[in-house]
């Protein structure tokens, strides 16, 4: 498999291509990290390549906020300027401006 460099950012708002949801970054696998019966549960038909990065959000959607994995080909930037109303965006940034979260400085025991 051959990785490639990723189009979106830690603290980045995206949205999903085709499904009604949004959210926030806050990790990125280089390829596809997940396990097997998760890659699995997806319809083959529209399953994605799994030699692409794959991102973790903090999402939400009309009714619940939740944490998604997903593939960079399902992934659009989102341009409402809006924070994501996850309950866990505090835990790991540390404030949103210019449609952007920043991440808390880690604290190294």
């Amino acid at each position: 498999m051959n990785s490639q460099l990723a189009k979106f950012a830690i603290g980045q708002v995206v949205r999903h291509r085709v499904f009604p949801f949004r959210g926030v970054i806050f990790d990125v696998d280089p390829t596809f990290a997940n396990t097997e019966e998760w890659w699995n549960s997806i319809p083959e038909e529209i399953r994605p390549r799994k030699d692409q990065p794959f991102y973790h959000l903090l999402a939400e959607n009309d009714q619940n906020t939740y944490v998604a994995y997903v593939s960079e080909q399902n992934l659009l930037p989102d341009d409402t300027g809006e924070p994501v109303g996850h309950p866990h965006t505090a835990l790991i940034f540390d404030g949103f401006e210019d449609g952007h979260y920043n991440m808390r400085p880690r604290v190294a025991h």
